[in-house]
């Protein structure tokens, strides 16, 4: 599905998965503090506009007739303070899919749009609030299985490749700069750089970007699985060695020659990190 890029209407969506004891749902946009209000009742009559920024108020969500649907704790978060950079609401209610569909359903009919998968961190890196990498590292964080894609993806999700990369763009200008200047004043007896200091500046960036690559390799190698092929002639152990580290009969183990005759496999995690062990026919 196309997320709309110019569309500044208010989006909801469940932010929390069905099925646990409790639901979040998410608004964001110009009118989602007032939309949110219109179906909210405090006991006290407090409304949600009136608030201080991420104040947690304990209150009802009544549909349009008046009659209550759950009893809820929302919090208002005030653009750019909020994690689109738009006014945003959390909504958090009771897990049942019901009450969550009829939530839902109410702020659709009070003037909202369901969100599309991913426009929440659309409209963040929209407004200023992360860049592409930052957008990225979410969708690996919430994918995570295991420690160290974990652990990468929250490195990303810091800035910590986005510093990287606006560290060598730095020194991207400032080299390009240097021979711009030199082939402006070529027919001139001017010198603006030491030649050693462009080849080694050169050689940083060359380095720099080495070094990026290679952690790109790495980090798809962290987040997909490390595979690790067992190969070796027949009977000599194999379907025995993938058992043992997989701490289960995963393999048929025969003393008989030529019993792994398919391929395989199974993942296990060692230090945070998946591997996936890979039994072959001799």
């Amino acid at each position: 599905m196309q997320l709309l890029l110019n569309d500044k209407q208010t989006i909801c969506a469940l932010a929390t998965s069905v099925g646990g004891a409790l639901g979040v749902i998410r608004v964001s946009g110009n009118e989602a503090i007032g939309i949110a209000d219109r179906a909210f009742k405090a006991p006290k009559g407090q409304r949600l506009q009136a608030l201080p920024p991420q104040k947690v108020q304990y209150g009802h969500i009544v549909d349009e007739q008046g009659q209550t649907i759950d009893e809820v704790l929302v919090t208002c978060f005030h653009a750019p303070h909020s994690y689109t950079g738009e006014n945003a609401v959390e909504i958090s209610c009771h897990g049942s899919a019901y009450i969550l569909n009829e939530v839902l359903k109410l702020l659709v009919n009070l003037g909202c749009r369901q969100a599309q998968p991913g426009e929440f961190t659309q409209r963040a890196f929209l407004n200023g609030k992360m860049d592409l990498s930052q957008a990225e590292a979410v969708a690996d964080l919430i994918a995570a299985t295991n420690r160290a894609s974990a652990q990468l993806a929250l490195g990303q999700l810091r800035g910590h490749f986005s510093g990287e990369l606006a560290a060598l763009r730095d020194k991207l200008l400032h080299i390009t700069s240097l021979i711009e200047l030199e082939l402006d004043f070529s027919d001139q007896d001017v010198t603006f750089a030491d030649r050693q200091e462009l080849q080694a500046l050169a050689e940083e960036i060359r380095a720099k970007i080495a070094s990026l690559a290679h952690s790109f390799e790495t980090g798809r190698a962290i987040k997909s699985g490390i595979s690790v092929a067992i190969v070796g002639k027949t009977n000599v152990g194999k379907s025995t060695l993938l058992n043992r580290l997989l701490k289960e009969e995963r393999a048929i183990v025969s003393d008989i020659h030529g019993t792994t005759r398919d391929v395989i496999e199974d993942t296990m995690q060692i230090n945070g990190i998946n591997f996936r062990f890979i039994d072959t026919a001799g």
